[in-house]
């Protein structure tokens, strides 16, 4: 092989290799974006949810000292806000789950 042909290769080579560089460089950025944009969307829909979970805590108090008349409604909405947080908490993990 000449000499000539074989700088050609080389070069190519070092064009090839540089665009495999970039183009992996560019997949590691767009990945630590999607791990950032998940993290942003688990913090928020968390964050959303405890103000929800304090309320629960403090019906689920005043629910013992509820007297018979008021206990069954009590007992029903609490149950209801119970039900809602569940599906909430699922949807936020089935999502974190799927990413």
């Amino acid at each position: 092989m000449s000499t000539d042909v074989n700088v050609a290769k080389h070069v190519i080579h070092n064009k090839l290799e540089s665009q495999v560089n970039t183009a992996a460089a560019k997949l590691d950025t767009l990945k630590a974006q999607a791990e950032t944009a998940k993290a942003n969307f688990e913090i928020k829909a968390i964050s959303e949810l405890l103000p929800k979970k304090l309320a629960m805590q403090h019906k689920l108090q005043e629910l013992r000292k509820l007297g018979e008349d008021k206990f069954e409604q009590a007992k029903a909405d609490l149950e209801t806000q119970v039900a809602a947080f569940e599906k909430a908490v699922n949807g936020i993990e089935s999502k974190i789950k799927a990413h």
